[in-house]
């Protein structure tokens, strides 16, 4: 067999690779998207949460007056004493009809209650309901069957399974 001189030393040049860059730039383009899917995604998880989940409201209603802030809504004169309890067993979602709860909240504001020892100006807990609820008029509903109330609570989650309503009498 002649050769031939631009077949060169071994019989002529190979055949060319497939045209185009590869699958590397495709694989890396799609792992920077995950990862910035992951990394969006956990940042709204992160900012989007806090302490408090949802807007809990405490209201009197209509036996208890409206008006003008009185001196029942005003934190004690001098603190009860008693040993810090942890963050988690002072928490309302953890409170049981007889127990008692206070509000830790400013005056005229958002409610904040904690589980507390049955004092004055606590309010004991009448009943629990829990399920879903759909805010105060739901709560006040909800309240209205149960004797001797004077105020209610309701905490209301994304998850309605971790919804429920407290009707309280102030002491």
């Amino acid at each position: 067999m002649p050769l031939r001189p631009d077949d060169g030393p071994y019989g002529g040049d190979p055949a060319p690779g497939p045209s185009g860059r590869g699958r590397g730039p495709l694989i890396a383009v799609v792992a920077v998207v995950v990862l910035l899917a992951l990394a969006g995604g956990g940042a709204y998880w992160f900012l989007g949460r806090s302490d408090d989940p949802a807007a809990p409201v405490a209201a009197p209603t209509g036996s208890a007056g409206v008006g003008a802030p009185s001196a029942d809504v005003t934190e004690p004169a001098e603190p009860v004493p008693s040993a810090a309890a942890p963050e988690s067993s002072a928490d309302p979602r953890f409170v049981k009809v007889g127990q008692c709860v206070r509000n830790d909240g400013a005056a005229g504001g958002k409610p904040k209650l904690l589980i507390s020892g049955c004092t004055a100006k606590s309010y004991e807990v009448l009943r629990r309901i829990d399920g879903a609820t759909s805010g105060e008029r739901d709560a006040e509903a909800k309240c209205a069957k149960v004797d001797g109330y004077t105020n209610w609570y309701f905490f209301d989650s994304e998850l309605d399974t971790l919804d429920f309503v407290l009707c309280l009498k102030q002491r």
